[in-house]
């Protein structure tokens, strides 16, 4: 409260200054370099988490659906052991945001079932090109994640929010770490090896930076 108070009075000391000025006909201060009131930095920091969290919880959703279609082809093979392990960890971070989006009172995007099937498809469609195209598939997309996530926690340092979304900000580090931790395993098991794998690289990790772009907006 004390940090509150003191914030509020460098506020009203310079308004009062503004004021005190325009009496004596001398220059007035300009209004850019007034501080914003505490409430309007709350507000702002609020529309920033809850767009964090709107295009995670499109994004954990998509990845458990691109885990069911891998899991939909290959769900016999020998890879389906390591599918259904990095699946397990997606269902986890799945749970975990629906909690979140429901405790900061965030509106799911709109566009949900289309990721939803869309997350799908891709997993069923890199899965039918065998192993590889599943690991690659899965490295293309924990890339453009763990990107995300990276910048999350730069944002929310940056905005000086540490302490006040501690437990969020512990959350997107444990993802992005599991996340990056499915990334290497991909590579490990042949991502690399499949088809056009530059070009099927470039083009779901572009997907996935639109998907990302949109959910954030509605």
């Amino acid at each position: 409260s004390s940090g509150i108070n003191a914030e509020y009075g460098g506020v009203c000391t310079r308004y009062c200054q503004r004021y005190t000025s325009t009496v004596n006909n001398e220059p007035e201060i300009d209004e850019e370099e007034i501080d914003e009131y505490p409430s309007d930095k709350y507000k702002r920091s609020e529309e920033m988490i809850q767009r964090f969290l709107r295009v995670d919880h499109a994004g954990e959703v998509g990845a458990n659906d691109i885990y069911a279609g891998q899991m939909a082809v290959l769900g016999r093979s020998e890879v389906a052991p390591l599918i259904q392990h990095m699946w397990d960890q997606e269902k986890v971070h799945r749970a975990k945001m629906n909690e979140l989006i429901v405790e900061h009172r965030v509106r799911p995007t709109v566009l949900l079932p289309f990721w939803r099937a869309a997350g799908f498809a891709l997993g069923a469609g890199t899965a039918l090109l065998g192993k590889e195209g599943a690991m690659a598939c899965t490295v293309a997309v924990e890339d453009t994640i763990v990107t995300h996530y990276t910048d999350q926690i730069r944002d929310i340092v940056e905005q000086g929010k540490e302490e006040e979304y501690r437990e969020l900000l512990q959350v997107i580090k444990k993802f992005r770490d599991e996340e990056l931790e499915h990334h290497d395993t991909g590579i490990e098991h042949g991502a690399e090896l499949a088809p056009q794998y530059k070009l099927l690289s470039k083009i779901i990790k572009l997907g996935c930076q639109t998907a990302i772009k949109v959910a954030e907006r509605v």
